[in-house]
């Protein structure tokens, strides 16, 4: 008889970019993605970086000051890594599970890249300009997105 205690399609997949966010340097904020394709496999994952070649111990990660004196100007958002990072096979139709709703430049970027619904565990910014324009992008080109709702038990991972 096999086992009835595993872990749900959406729990899997959202576990993948909260993994994927561990791998961030951001002291702040923290978030993963992972983009999947309509057969459940995973296509590509990404989290909150700076772009290769440039140093994390070099590039700021400050949040205050001036623009190129904070990690504003450089970094790669999860959801912009991992479309960059998927090995070039097309993401029409697929599903981005993200950690944190996506602002209006990812937005672009996953709108683009024709990917069709983005799966979201926080929308703390839900009240920002950049996450508004993002919606009304999203509902004008047919990007369905919805909130992950967390079902089952917790999950300890010890690395």
């Amino acid at each position: 008889m096999k086992r009835k205690d595993y872990i749900s399609w959406e729990a899997y997949f959202m576990g993948v970019a909260l993994l994927s966010a561990q791998r961030s340097k951001d002291n702040s904020t923290q978030v993963g993605a992972c983009i999947v394709n309509r057969d459940r496999k995973i296509l590509s994952v990404g989290y909150n970086g700076m772009p290769i070649g440039c140093s994390d111990d070099d590039m700021p990660w400050g949040r205050e000051g001036e623009m190129l004196e904070t990690k504003y100007a450089y970094v790669c958002h999860a959801e912009l890594n991992a479309i960059l990072n998927n090995d070039g096979g097309s993401l029409k139709g697929t599903t981005v599970y993200t950690t944190l709703f996506p602002c209006n430049e990812c937005a672009k970027a996953i709108i683009q890249s024709g990917i069709k619904e983005v799966v979201y565990l926080e929308d703390k910014y839900k009240e920002q300009g950049s996450t508004i324009a993002a919606k009304k992008m999203f509902d004008m080109a047919g990007v369905k997105y919805r909130q992950y709702e967390p079902v089952g038990s917790e999950i300890l991972l010890n690395l």
